[in-house]
């Protein structure tokens, strides 16, 4: 496969079971929940993945904007939620069409690791533009440098044993290893920063930022910051 985007466009293992995707998206729904500003709220979803909960989210927002770069993976959104009129699936090409100051909130969890940082520079300054005078973006997800595999492998046998799949977790982890998510791994590597750094191309881009207390995600390793 030629990039991470290609990947997710297809069929994969990232979730070792039923169970760990739909823990997963209803638990990001929530965190995502939490940051809604009103039920008037124009919200973004950026690198949404399968956003199987997104329901949850629309119930208390006026719209709620899904993008992501795998076309299946919006085909599916878009099927899913043909009966909602607040949700709309959408690909990056669209959201850099939107107007300026048209979005409340802007949530990008787990995508920098996948991004060069000119990429996200560029993405920066796009979420800014979208971002209304008191819109905040939360970006979520982003890896230490010395965060690594050892890690994230802790954090979901953790995570499994919390919520009931512990068994599949252990042998998903053990087909990942062979997996072309793996091979995929070492060819492009994720991008890291630290929490000093990713602070400064946050304010370097226009932003008044913060970490947060807790990771968006379950592995509390990794970061979650809060942009105005």
């Amino acid at each position: 496969m030629r990039d991470w985007v290609e990947f997710y466009d297809c069929p994969h293992s990232i979730y070792v079971s039923e169970r760990h995707k739909d823990v997963h998206y209803r638990d990001i729904a929530a965190q995502i929940v939490a940051f809604v500003p009103a039920p008037g709220a124009r919200v973004l979803d950026h690198g949404c993945g399968a956003a199987i909960h997104a329901d949850k989210v629309a119930a208390v927002a006026a719209q709620l904007f899904l993008c992501d770069a795998a076309p299946s993976v919006r085909a599916t959104i878009t099927a899913r939620f043909a009966g909602n009129g607040k949700i709309r699936a959408v690909s990056p090409e669209v959201v850099e069409c939107m107007a300026d100051g048209s979005l409340d909130l802007i949530v990008a969890n787990s995508v920098v690791q996948y991004l060069t940082r000119d990429t996200l520079t560029a993405l920066l300054a796009l979420w800014r533009r979208l971002l209304a005078p008191n819109g905040v973006l939360i970006v979520a997800d982003v890896i230490p440098p010395e965060v690594g595999v050892a890690s994230d492998a802790l954090a979901l046998i953790r995570y499994a044993a919390a919520h009931g799949f512990l068994i599949a977790a252990l042998a998903g982890l053990i087909r990942t290893a062979a997996s072309s998510y793996r091979r995929l791994q070492l060819t492009l590597s994720k991008a890291r920063y630290s929490e000093v750094e990713f602070l400064k191309l946050l304010r370097d881009a226009g932003f008044a930022a913060e970490r947060l207390p807790r990771n968006m995600e379950h592995n509390q390793a990794r970061m979650t910051f809060r942009a105005r």
